[in-house]
């Protein structure tokens, strides 16, 4: 039995939730979101709060109702406070900058890199190194900021590249005379 998957969640003020069927709808303050829970977990709105349990006793619905405990949460997280990543530019001559929708990087090819920023994701640059990626959907964050990173993910020798602000890069040390 998941631990995690017992706890309800509750919905605070300010925050409307509806269950249809296996969809799982919040708004709030920062929008809307909706989620479409499996077939293997049963999904009820009681006295405020969402609750999930498996409505079979498989391994897979065993499996299943604790992520999607996390994933209802991630919905109320969502819609009240929102997402944030922030990714940080490693290299000389790398750098990036807001060209209206478009992410515009350096990142020492011979050409810049355009990434087409997607509807309900905001990329604001603070600094020429620094790019910060906001919205309300964890995944479509998180998603956004890994295809960025992918464009030239760090590497061991030097650390240069796109990095997460907290990931560590593991330093390998060069060749040896």
């Amino acid at each position: 039995m998941s631990r995690i998957g017992k706890r309800p969640v509750t919905v605070p003020s300010g925050v409307t939730a509806t269950v249809e069927g296996q969809t799982v709808k919040m708004k709030g303050p920062k929008g809307q979101l909706q989620f479409v829970v499996h077939d293997d977990v049963e999904v009820k709105l009681e006295d405020g709060a969402v609750k999930v349990a498996p409505r079979y006793e498989t391994n897979r619905a065993q499996a299943l109702y604790g992520t999607a405990r996390a994933q209802v949460a991630n919905l109320v997280s969502g819609v009240t406070k929102g997402f944030e990543k922030k990714l940080e530019i490693v290299g000389v001559g790398y750098r990036a900058a807001l060209q209206g929708k478009t992410l515009q990087l350096a990142l020492g090819y011979s050409h810049d890199v355009n990434y087409a920023i997607p509807e309900g994701i905001t990329i604001a640059v603070p600094k020429p190194t620094e790019i910060t990626i906001t919205g309300n959907d964890a995944q479509r964050v998180g998603q956004v900021a890994a295809e960025i990173r992918g464009y030239r993910p760090p590497e061991p020798y030097k650390g240069k590249g796109v990095k997460y602000a907290d990931e560590k890069i593991f330093r390998k040390e060069g060749k040896k005379k």
